[in-house]
């Protein structure tokens, strides 16, 4: 039997028990860097394959090894990340969230689950091939800093050093069953910007006794689009969106401050730090010069993420063999955020899409929805094709 119908027999085989492990993860999930039960979880169904984690890396998270033959001839990474969100999940489904007000809505329960299937398939072929694959279980990746930052902090990219690094992530665009990848540039870095605008309180009926900071945040707003449709190369895809403007007051009360919430994206790091520098000058002049004040606070989160040329080139290709190459699609830029963008900025790396719609099924609604979720079947491919891509990767 060929190695590849090796790994289609494991994943075929093992499927049932992946998508138990990922229903038990989706009905008890943790938010970021509070992944406690899970990392305990996750290490639990590893020492039951006898596989030795190393546990309480950036808190949360936790590496291991799977040796083969020869086992520092190659040494590669495969991550997934386990975190949830503050979603209140709103499926009628058997496995729905325990946790009232947190939900596995990004699929990071399939993430998981699917590399923990690839350990299973991995730990049985282990005298098939040369090499050792480290898998990465990840806290934090919806929250800045970025638990991938962290992990890197905490040298999981050490001893051992692996060469390269995959990453998968459900896509509910694409159908099951096929999968997409990209070379080069893919998704965005993300920034969150903080904005407190502070004027001078009264009654809205005599607004010439006040400073009114409803009315210079909305100057604000607008003009700091100007950053982007007068500023922004056309050649640089940049996204700046506020989603939440808090302004205390009444029909009648004119608060003294107004505080809004938003995020920067953008694909060039010296156009990124560039912007940065204008939306803090252009908010805080528009503000000094209507009499009020801002105060700008923008939090850093992670790069943009590219994906290497090569790695992906390679694997693209391991995934068509896989699956067919009718299977396996193009990826348009993204201006969504992920930090596994911090492993891509340290080591050749392939961030690539599972298809997990299913429209016949009703499984169609977008992440970060209290109506996501999966075609499970998804999970028997994430499982057996981020084995093969390992696998090829280590016999190059």
């Amino acid at each position: 039997m060929s190695l590849k119908a090796k790994v289609k027999e494991l994943a075929k085989k093992n499927a049932k028990e992946v998508i138990g492990i990922r229903r038990h993860l989706h009905a008890n999930p943790e938010l970021s860097y509070q992944e406690f039960n899970t990392a305990k979880y996750v290490a639990a169904q590893l020492k039951e394959m006898g596989i030795t984690p190393k546990e309480g890396i950036a808190n949360t998270g936790l590496a291991a090894v799977i040796e083969g033959k020869n086992p520092s001839k190659k040494v590669i990474a495969l991550r997934a990340d386990m975190d949830a969100l503050p979603i209140k999940e709103t499926n009628d489904i058997e496995y729905k969230s325990k946790n009232e007000g947190v939900m596995h809505a990004c699929g990071h329960d399939a993430h998981t689950a699917s590399l923990l299937g690839v350990a299973k398939i991995l730990s049985q072929l282990k005298d098939d091939f040369e090499g050792s694959v480290k898998l990465i279980f990840q806290p934090g990746e919806e929250k800045n800093p970025g638990g991938a930052s962290l992990m890197i902090k905490d040298g999981v990219l050490k001893d051992p050093a692996p060469v390269n690094i995959h990453g998968q992530h459900v896509m509910p665009l694409i159908p099951v069953g096929k999968v997409g990848f990209r070379e080069g540039m893919y998704m965005a870095s993300c920034d969150e910007i903080y904005l407190k605008v502070k004027g001078k309180g009264g009654h809205g009926a005599v607004p010439e006794l006040a400073v009114d900071p409803v009315l210079i945040t909305s100057h604000i707003i607008v003009a700091l689009q100007q950053v982007i449709s007068r500023n922004a190369s056309p050649k640089t895809p940049t996204v700046l969106t506020f989603g939440k403007v808090i302004a205390d007051g009444a029909t009648n009360i004119i608060p003294n401050e107004v505080n809004v919430e938003g995020t920067f994206r953008a694909m060039d790091e010296t156009w990124r730090a560039d912007a940065h520098e204008k939306i803090i000058k252009m908010a805080t002049g528009i503000a000094e010069s209507m009499g009020g004040s801002c105060e700008v606070e923008i939090s850093k989160g992670y790069p943009y993420l590219e994906n290497d040329p090569e790695l992906t080139r390679k694997s693209r290709a391991a995934a068509e063999e896989y699956l067919g190459e009718e299977n396996v699609v193009d990826l348009d830029l993204w201006m969504g955020a992920e930090d596994f963008s911090f492993y891509t900025h340290q080591i050749p790396a392939c961030f690539y899409r599972l298809g997990t719609r299913n429209e016949d099924k009703g499984i169609t609604s977008y992440v970060h929805t209290p109506t996501f979720n999966i075609d499970e079947d998804a999970l028997e491919i994430g499982a057996g094709l981020m084995s093969w891509l390992a696998l090829k990767e280590l016999a190059e």
